[in-house]
């Protein structure tokens, strides 16, 4: 952008006097139409017939705010319009020439540019230390969210709790359910498929790197832990497909990956839409119906006073 300077003491100029108020509102409006075309002070005679009039234009020329073609004015900077042009007195005096705009607004966009280019090299600098760190996460919220999935997993739970003991309706009854696991035998994280320390790293690469270029910018954990933990999943069997949707759904919810996050994922993948009564666990009718711990003490208390021999001996 630039500007049409008019002194702070142009109102009361004699040449401003003797054209008047019309026409120093024309010679203020063409000044601004020449700085902001660059014409160096010339007006352009279609210029002058859109905002003035013809008496307004000669009122400026006679006063000398304006030259006409032919004009002899001795001062070198008024230059020569074509005819049915106009030219501003002194325009060039105080107000830049187009080749030192021109260079001005070049400088400006050098300056945008440099520092454009460092803000981006920073940017880049940044986010390969935090990709090219060895020994430590980008964030301690991806280590405390492995902490407490590895805590988690340490807490044992007795069978008594939640009504456990023994036999559920589940385990037995119906074979389109799955048992509950043994907890004597060796089982993996993803469905008890077998390791495989030989697990594709070309697959978890590619599938890090398309997981990535969609849901990298948007999360708090570097880039080596969430291979690591894609690896790992591809190592214990899990198939890509599968993989693939899980890390969708964690993207997609802004969580961390790690290998409890991808189970919950998977989980809730593998959940069975509502309204279909998949999830319905049928009783077989002739079950028996396990007690509570409340009805099982009521009922031990019944049979221990139902089988004692002396029972009138005891209340004396």
């Amino acid at each position: 952008m630039t500007w049409f300077k008019v002194d702070d003491t142009a109102y009361g100029h004699p040449k401003v006097l003797k054209a008047g108020n019309p026409a120093f509102g024309l010679w203020t409006r063409c000044g601004a139409y020449a700085a902001q075309h660059l014409t160096e002070g010339t007006v352009p005679g279609v210029v002058a017939q859109l905002y003035g009039t013809a008496p307004q234009v000669r009122r400026l020329v006679s006063a000398g705010l304006w030259h006409e073609h032919g004009h002899t004015c001795p001062h070198p900077k008024c230059k020569q319009p074509t005819p049915g042009d106009y030219y501003m007195h002194d325009f060039l005096i105080y107000n830049p020439s187009k080749a030192t705009v021109e260079q001005g607004r070049d400088r400006a966009a050098d300056r945008q540019k440099r520092a454009r280019d460092r803000a981006a090299e920073r940017q880049n600098q940044t986010r390969n230390r935090s990709d090219s760190s060895p020994n430590r996460d980008s964030f301690t919220g991806e280590r405390s969210a492995e902490n407490l999935e590895s805590g988690s997993e340490n807490i044992a739970f007795p069978d008594l709790f939640a009504g456990q003991e023994g036999l559920s309706q589940r385990d037995g009854m119906d074979p389109s359910r799955s048992p509950r696991p043994d907890p004597t035998r060796s089982s993996t994280s993803f469905g008890g498929t077998p390791p495989n320390p030989q697990g594709g790293k070309g697959a978890a690469a590619a599938l890090v790197e398309e997981w990535w270029s969609s849901y990298g910018r948007g999360t708090a954990q570097s880039r080596k832990s969430v291979h690591r933990a894609v690896e790992d999943a591809l190592g214990n069997g899990l198939d890509e497909q599968l993989l693939a949707a899980a890390l969708d759904r964690l993207g997609q919810t802004s969580k961390p990956v790690t290998g409890g996050t991808l189970q919950f994922a998977l989980s809730d993948i593998r959940r069975p839409a509502a309204g279909t009564g998949a999830a319905v666990i049928p009783l077989h009718p002739d079950a028996p119906r396990p007690l509570g711990r409340a009805a099982q003490a009521a009922a031990w208390m019944a049979d221990a006073i139902q089988n004692d021999p002396h029972p009138q001996e005891e209340a004396r």
